[in-house]
């Protein structure tokens, strides 16, 4: 499929992208291809409110679904690497059906795995992501933003009940005790997404067990497997305030990466904005560096851009981050 092939002979490390459900034709995976993408993310989490047939929550065999995904990919020159699913209410907050919504997990893993996708990445945080007011930045794009004090003036209507962090930890641990060991012998590495903002407090009413690189090492250790991985957003790790070329260097050398989210920011908690890739706090070419020195094969992706004043600009903003990152890989990889 050409993947081998690149401006040096050979490319070594690879570029992903992702598309939702509402997006998957060939006129964007074929842009994905023209961009220099080399492997899809298919974000699945709401294909089921456009068609009632695609809800895996019913523990449907999704077989064909995937098979015909990957084949339509492929038909771009690309390869279908990883999927994205939210993590279930059903199971984040352990309501009544729960384990029947555990088992349709494991079989939506299991045809996953069938049909040789290696990864699926995943978040556990039932009440979403916050966001503050948006910044403005260069050309007039929107920065997404995260103030802390702006949150607390006007936080959002709490979950009731509330869900305490001890409940959380029960929950993750029952997930992790079905699907893991399924998710081994599927041959599926599952990549778990930080929470967005990464505060290890209850923001609407429900705790956030996602948030710091002590909670992901208790996540690791509940059960030990090289399936049990980190969808390692840079974004997110640097807002936690700490060393986030440390943190490559830990996570990396424990091989707990799956995939990265390549992405900069501006400031850390309590207030942060999400840049383009060229003018955040993270020295990129020095993150990059770490990354190849732990021996992480990738694929690293863009996740997403500042939002541009100028309709359907935001492709090109794709298109900048992804050349970005190439030229990236190709100086510190080659």
């Amino acid at each position: 499929m050409g993947l081998g092939i690149g401006p040096f002979t050979r490319k070594i490390m690879y570029i992903q992208d992702l598309l939702s459900w509402n997006q998957f034709d060939d006129e964007h995976l074929s842009f994905f291809r023209t961009i220099g993408i080399d492997y899809l993310c298919l974000d699945i989490r709401n294909m089921h409110r456009m068609d009632g047939g695609l809800d895996l929550r019913e523990n449907r065999d999704s077989t064909d679904f995937f098979e015909a995904a990957k084949t339509r990919v492929e038909s771009h020159g690309m390869l279908l690497h990883s999927v994205f699913m939210a993590g279930w209410d059903e199971i984040t907050l352990a309501m009544p059906d729960r384990d029947e919504k555990i088992e349709a997990w494991c079989q939506m893993v299991r045809n996953i795995g069938s049909v040789g996708i290696p990864a699926l990445g995943y978040n556990f945080k039932p009440m979403g992501n916050f966001r503050t007011s948006s910044k403005t930045g260069r050309g007039g794009v929107k920065y997404s933003t995260f103030n802390y004090n702006e949150f607390d003036q006007n936080r959002p209507r709490s979950r009731q009940p509330a869900v305490s962090e001890d409940q959380m930890w029960e929950h993750m641990t029952c997930f992790l005790e079905r699907v893991i060991p399924v998710a081994e012998n599927a041959g599926v590495r599952m990549a778990l997404h930080p929470d967005d903002p990464p505060i290890p407090e209850p923001l609407a009413g429900v705790a956030q067990i996602a948030s710091t690189l002590d909670q992901y090492h208790q996540i690791f250790d509940l059960v030990p497997s090289k399936a049990n991985g980190m969808l390692f957003c840079q974004g997110c790790v640097t807002e936690m305030g700490v060393n986030v070329y440390d943190a490559i260097a830990e996570m990396g050398s424990q091989d707990k990466i799956i995939f990265v989210h390549f992405r900069n920011v501006r400031g850390v908690l309590p207030h942060f904005q999400e840049v383009f890739l060229d003018e955040g706090d993270i020295d990129m070419y020095s993150a990059m560096k770490v990354y190849r020195d732990v021996g992480f094969k990738g694929p690293f992706m863009m996740d997403h851009t500042p939002l541009f004043a100028q309709p359907q600009a935001g492709w090109a903003g794709r298109a900048y981050a992804v050349g970005y990152i190439r030229g990236l890989i190709q100086s510190v990889y080659r």
